[in-house]
């Protein structure tokens, strides 16, 4: 037996370190850059571990929880970022940095696949409303750690600060122990021959296509919008990252609100919305390049992007509900790819045409998700 509220609060907890190890490395790239003197080419070169990191972990933890269980991977995984944090903060050597870095990714990827696959299993009813809760925390981390570091780097240098933040990582391994988590649903074995079947199932390839789109969007939104509102739309660089935060915040705001708003509303409907006002937000940014403009489209865009991992999550975990670790793995394997692959995409486009471009590309992926939505309706129809 278990508590639900416990287990809830560590898969928030755990939520809430993905959102944290996500942002570190853009936070204090610069001080990095710095330190271990880098060009553009080679912190570019750096910043490309870490979704290497997270494609691993997304790719190892579904089996694992199926076959064994949440409760050792997260203590774990938690356990082993903590040295990987310790060493960012530290160490003097490029290679050793480039080691954590790929460890905190492949942390990240696990703790944000786990997490979500251990809601979906404790939630008998309301899995998009409880995966948009918990989805919520990895904005609260997200947030925190460029606040947390930029109130107190005057005080603290950032490797003092990284250091605190390990000895955090270990209280929430504490915690873990001490909390009773579901039992495996797979004890017997490996969900092999049930994993090879769901890569062929007409289902879960929709919710994996829907969150290759997703996920290439959101990519877009994270890396390319502080380039193109200074470069297209003329906003200066401060101004710029204060829209990308108040980005990030109409996300987190919105999965708050998603948590409550899905207990009586229909998801489809929601999502429907949700993709609706992606689709108004990428048009005002179109067709209007003031900053005021600016400022309203990418709130819509957080607001209208904040249902489409839960609620799919949701999906994959009703249409699978005695394998969701194992499915949770391969839609969010397929979703990094697009997170990869639009992205590079776009930087292509970018070089190529021009960053002007970045509205209707958005543009093209919310009417690509509309569409795989439409599909994907029959098959989760007791779920809407």
């Amino acid at each position: 037996m278990y508590n639900y509220n416990k287990v809830f609060a560590a898969a928030c907890i755990g939520m809430l370190i993905f959102g944290i190890l996500f942002i570190t490395l853009g936070s204090i790239l610069p001080l990095l850059a710095d330190k271990f003197s880098l060009d553009e080419v080679k912190s570019g070169t750096l910043t490309s571990i870490l979704p290497i990191g997270v494609l691993a972990g997304s790719l190892l933890f579904g089996p694992i929880v199926d076959r064994y269980g949440y409760k050792v991977l997260l203590i774990v995984t938690t356990l082993l970022v903590i040295p990987a944090i310790e060493g960012i903060a530290f160490t003097n050597s490029l290679f050793i940095l480039q080691v954590c870095i790929f460890v905190i990714g492949w942390g990240g990827g696990i703790l944000n696949g786990a997490t979500n696959a251990l809601v979906s299993d404790i939630s008998t009813g309301h899995k998009g409303a409880n995966l948009s809760l918990l989805g919520a925390f990895f904005g609260f981390g997200a947030l925190g750690m460029p606040l947390l570091l930029g109130v107190l780097s005057k005080q603290f240098t950032y490797s003092d600060i990284l250091s605190a933040v390990g000895i955090f990582f270990l209280l929430v391994a504490l915690f873990f122990i001490v909390t009773k988590f579901p039992l495996p649903k797979q004890a017997q074995g490996f969900p092999i021959k049930e994993g090879v079947k769901l890569l062929k199932d007409p289902g879960i390839l929709l919710i994996g296509g829907f969150l290759f789109f997703q996920s290439g969007t959101e990519a877009l939104a994270n890396n390319w919008t502080t380039t193109f509102l200074q470069k297209a739309v003329k906003i200066p660089e401060q101004n710029s990252l204060y829209i990308l935060t108040l980005y990030v915040v109409g996300l987190t705001a919105a999965r708050l609100v998603l948590g409550f708003v899905l207990k009586v509303i229909s998801s489809f409907k929601l999502m429907v919305l949700s993709l609706l006002i992606s689709l108004l937000g990428s048009l005002i940014l179109l067709y209007d390049h003031s900053y005021t403009s600016s400022v309203i489209a990418y709130i819509i865009l957080g607001i209208g992007f904040a249902a489409g991992f839960p609620l799919m999550l949701g999906y994959a975990g009703h249409l699978f509900p005695n394998l969701a670790g194992t499915a949770f793995s391969i839609v969010l394997v397929i979703a990094l790819l697009g997170n990869t692959i639009v992205n590079y995409l776009f930087g292509i486009i970018a070089q190529d045409y021009g960053i002007h471009l970045l509205p209707w590309l958005l543009v093209v992926t919310a009417i690509c998700r509309i569409i795989i939505l439409l599909l994907l309706r029959k098959k989760i129809t007791s779920e809407m």
